[in-house]
């Protein structure tokens, strides 16, 4: 007597609905993530291949091609950096102090900064940069 052999189909698992989910929560949360704009003055920032969260902005120094420097869009003296920087400490000791120093500024002058922020008492440091591009060759 032969038996006859039943095929069962293999159990599949449908991932329709887990695409469907996934999909959802991507608009979900591009729809809900705020976008920073900072209007003002225009700097071309260097391009790193890592990038940070960006930290809440409390303060931002930024560094133009023509060695001019700003405190919140302010036009301030290297001289008086430290200073300044310090009265916004004392108002709040744990602000964050963004440098956004265009690209072609010389690394010395961004060193600068840093050195009169970290002796004006500032604790959180953080340097701009804008994400790399896939095209390389062309200029912003």
């Amino acid at each position: 007597m032969e038996f006859r052999r039943i095929r069962r189909s293999r159990p599949g698992l449908d991932l329709t609905p887990l695409v469907d989910t996934v999909l959802n929560l991507l608009i979900f949360f591009m729809l809900s993530s705020s976008f920073a704009f900072q209007p003002g003055i225009r700097v071309r920032l260097p391009e790193a291949a890592s990038k940070e969260e960006e930290p809440q902005r409390d303060l931002v120094l930024v560094l133009t091609r023509d060695q001019r420097l700003y405190l919140n869009n302010d036009p301030i003296q290297l001289t008086e950096l430290g200073t300044r920087l310090q009265e916004h400490l004392r108002a709040r000791n744990d602000a964050v102090v963004i440098i956004k120093a265009d690209r072609d500024v010389i690394h010395g002058r961004v060193v600068e900064v840093m050195d009169i922020a970290k002796e004006a008492g500032v604790t959180r440091l953080a340097i701009a940069t804008e994400p790399k591009t896939l095209d390389t060759g062309r200029e912003r």
